[in-house]
C-alpha cells in the first residue's frame, strides 16, 4: 500500500551523481588520511588530541567539493584557498583551546604541506578516470535540442561545454525560419518539432531538451506524446534567465511542482550550519580579542563623554528592524548622542573614533549582536533604515539582500565596497556582490571572507 503523500508526488531530488558522491568523501578522507600517515612516519602515537582534529576536521570538510568539473589551475587555486583558510580556523580553534602544546610541529607542517598536494592529484586522476570512462562508446549519451532561441542556445553550449562529458550535442529542431533562429543554430538545424520523434528512434537519441516558450504549450504536449513513443529522456527547460535567480530549486508540493525562483540559501541543515559557525566562531574571537575590546572601551570613555556603545537602528532578517552595537566615535550633545549619519572628516568624529572607524574596531562589539541572534559573522552589512527605504525604489532586488541576517563583513566589503556609498553605482555594485554571495553560498566562503577581512584590515591603509 503506497502512502498517499509518496505517491502524488511530482517531483523527486535527482540522485547525486557518482563523481559527486566521490568528490564529498575524497576530500575529508584524504585530509585525515594523510594526518595519520604522517604520525605514523614520525612515530607519533594516535591520542585523544589526534583523535578530536582528525574528528573536527573530517567534520569540516565534510562534504567535500567537486572539482573534477573545474581546470587543473581553478582545482589548484581552489584547494590552496580552502586549505590555508582551514589551517586558520583550526590555529584559532588550537590557541583559544591552548591545546597546541598537544601536536609535534612536525608532524603539522609535513600534513600542511602533503594534504593540499595531495587532494590536487587525486583531481588529476579523477578527471582522467572521467575522461576515459567518457571515451567509451557505450558511454556516449547523443542529445538533441528544440528550439533554436536564445534559450536553446545556452543549452546546447552547456552540453558543449565541457569536452570531458559523456554527451554529444548533434542538432536543433525548430519550425521558425532561419531569420528567427540563432545564427549559430542554421547549419545545424535538423528539421521541424514534427520530425523529432521520427529522427530520436533513427538515431538512437538519448536526451531531449525542450526550450520552447510557455505560449507554445499546445506544440509542447503534441511533442510530448510523440517522443514519448521513444526510450528518449526528455527535459523541459523553463526561460529564466531574464530575471534574477536566487536560490532557485524544484520542489514537490503535496503533488504539485513548485520552482523556487529567490530563496534564502539558510534553509534546513544550511541553517543549522551557518548559526553553529556563527556561534562558535563569535565565541572564539570575543575570547581572542576581549584585551582589544577592553582597550577600545578604554579609549572611547577617554576621548570624550558619552556612553561607550553607540546603538544603531538597522534592518535585519526579512527586514525587521534590528539594534546593532558599535563603539561609539562621536561627540555627544546635551541632548544625548548625536545619531545622524556621519561622513568620512565629519568634525563630530574623535580622533579615536576615526581611528576605529578607519581600521573597522568600532564594529567589533557585533560580535555580541552575532550571539544574540541578530546578525552574522558573514553577511551583506545592514544600512540604515533611511538608506534601506531610499535604495529600495532605485536598485532592482534591493531587498533580496534582507532574505539572510546582516553580517559583520560580507563578499561586498572583501572586494572593496566597504564604508560608504556616495553613489547609487557604488551601491549597486555592492548589491551585486551581496546577491552574488546568496547564490553561492557555502561554509567555505564564509572562512574565506574571514581570512580575506582580516587581510584587509592589516594591510588596506583605506580601508575606511
Amino acid at each position: 500500500m503506497f502512502n498517499n503523500r509518496n505517491y502524488n508526488r511530482t517531483f523527486f531530488n535527482a540522485p547525486q551523481s557518482v563523481t559527486s558522491f566521490v568528490a564529498a568523501f575524497l576530500e575529508p578522507s584524504i585530509t585525515v588520511a594523510s594526518l595519520l600517515a604522517t604520525m605514523a612516519w614520525y612515530g607519533e602515537p594516535v591520542q585523544r588530541a589526534a583523535m578530536a582534529l582528525c574528528l573536527l576536521v573530517f567534520a569540516l570538510t565534510f562534504p567535500g567539493r567537486n572539482r573534477f568539473v573545474d581546470s587543473r589551475l581553478e582545482a589548484a587555486i581552489d584547494i590552496l584557498g580552502s586549505w590555508v583558510s582551514m589551517l586558520a580556523i583550526l590555529w584559532l580553534c588550537g590557541y583559544a583551546t591552548n591545546s597546541l602544546m598537544f601536536f609535534d610541529f612536525r608532524v603539522m607542517l609535513v600534513w600542511a604541506v602533503l594534504t593540499p598536494a595531495l587532494q590536487w592529484l587525486a583531481v588529476l586522476l579523477g578527471k582522467a578516470v572521467i575522461k576515459h570512462r567518457s571515451a567509451q562508446p557505450h558511454a556516449r549519451r547523443r542529445a538533441i535540442v528544440v528550439g533554436a532561441g536564445p534559450l536553446g542556445g545556452k543549452v546546447a553550449r552547456a552540453l558543449q561545454g565541457h569536452p570531458d562529458q559523456a554527451t554529444e550535442f548533434v542538432g536543433y529542431f525548430d519550425d521558425r525560419t532561419d531569420s528567427r533562429v540563432l545564427t549559430e543554430a542554421v547549419s545545424m538545424r535538423l528539421g521541424g518539432l514534427r520530425d523529432v520523434a521520427n529522427y530520436v528512434y533513427a538515431h538512437g537519441i538519448h536526451e531531449v531538451y525542450i526550450t520552447l516558450p510557455l505560449g507554445s504549450q499546445p506544440r509542447i504536449v503534441e511533442l510530448l506524446e510523440a517522443v514519448q513513443g521513444t526510450t528518449a529522456s526528455l527535459y523541459f527547460v523553463p526561460d529564466v534567465f531574464g530575471i534574477s535567480i536566487i536560490q532557485g530549486r524544484l520542489q514537490d508540493m503535496n503533488g504539485v511542482p513548485v520552482v523556487g525562483i529567490c530563496e534564502t540559501p539558510f534553509t534546513g541543515t544550511n541553517e543549522l550550519v551557518k548559526r553553529v559557525s556563527d556561534i562558535v566562531l563569535a565565541g572564539i574571537i570575543l575570547v581572542l580579542i576581549s584585551p582589544i575590546l577592553l582597550a577600545l572601551a578604554i579609549g572611547v570613555k577617554m576621548s570624550s563623554p558619552g556612553p561607550i556603545i553607540f546603538k544603531q537602528r538597522r534592518n535585519g532578517l526579512d527586514g525587521e528592524e534590528i539594534i546593532v552595537y558599535k563603539f561609539r566615535s562621536m561627540r555627544t550633545q546635551d541632548n544625548g548622542p548625536v545619531v545622524k549619519q556621519a561622513t568620512k572628516g565629519d568634525p563630530r568624529i574623535t580622533p579615536f573614533g576615526a581611528f576605529i572607524r578607519k581600521t573597522s574596531l568600532d564594529e567589533l562589539p557585533q560580535f555580541i549582536n552575532v550571539l544574540q541572534g541578530r546578525m552574522s559573522i558573514v553577511g551583506p552589512r545592514p544600512h540604515a533604515v533611511a538608506h534601506n527605504e531610499e535604495y529600495r525604489r532605485l536598485i532592482k532586488a534591493y531587498m533580496v539582500r534582507h532574505k539572510v541576517k546582516p553580517g559583520i563583513t560580507g563578499w561586498a566589503q572583501v572586494h572593496g565596497l566597504r564604508g560608504e556609498t556616495e553613489t547609487i553605482d557604488k551601491m549597486q555594485a555592492r548589491v551585486e556582490y551581496d546577491l552574488e554571495y546568496l547564490r553561492n553560498w557555502s561554509l567555505a566562503l564564509d572562512l574565506q571572507i574571514i581570512i580575506r577581512t582580516v587581510r584587509v584590515m592589516v594591510f588596506d591603509r583605506n580601508a575606511y
